[in-house]
C-alpha cells in the first residue's frame, strides 16, 4: 500500500484536499474547474498523476500543471484555511518556475489577414460590379 493518503479525516488540518487548495490559492476560479482538471489528469503531485480529487496534499508537496500557456511549478507552503484575496493566496505556495521567467510562447498565425479581392465582395465592391454590368447591357 501507498503511504499517500487518498482521504482526508475530519480532525487533519496539515494536509486537505488537492482541488479545494487549487481553488484556495486561486489557481481555479471555481473548485468545480479545479475538480476537472484533476480528474482529466493534467496536475501532478511530486511527479505522479493525480486522477482524484480527493488526493491530500500537504507543505512541502509540488505541483506541476498547466495552466494558459504555461506549466505551473508550485511548492506548497501551507494549506489553506479560506479563499481569500489574492494577496493572501500567494502566501499559500512557492513559484519554482513564475511565468515571467518562461519565454512567452508565439502565436501560431496572426490576426487573419485577408489579400484584396479575395473572399466576398464589400458592399461597395459589389455596388461597382453591378453598375459594369449594367453598362454592358
Amino acid at each position: 500500500m501507498t503511504e499517500n493518503k487518498t482521504v482526508l479525516s475530519p480532525d487533519d488540518h496539515q494536509s486537505q484536499r488537492i482541488d479545494r487548495w487549487l481553488w484556495f490559492a486561486r489557481f481555479f476560479k471555481s473548485r468545480t474547474l479545479a475538480a476537472s482538471e484533476v480528474a482529466a489528469g493534467k496536475i501532478r503531485l511530486n511527479g505522479e498523476r493525480v486522477a482524484k480529487s480527493s488526493r491530500a496534499v500537504k507543505a512541502g508537496d509540488i505541483l506541476t500543471f498547466p495552466l494558459g500557456p504555461y506549466i505551473r511549478v508550485i511548492r506548497i507552503l501551507s494549506p489553506g484555511t479560506r479563499r481569500g484575496p489574492a494577496p493572501e493566496a500567494r502566501l499559500l505556495y512557492e513559484d519554482q518556475a513564475p511565468p515571467e521567467d518562461q519565454p512567452r510562447p508565439e502565436r501560431l498565425s496572426p490576426v487573419a489577414h485577408r489579400a484584396p479581392g479575395a473572399g466576398r465582395p464589400t458592399k461597395k465592391e459589389r455596388r461597382q460590379t453591378d453598375a459594369l454590368q449594367r453598362e454592358g447591357d
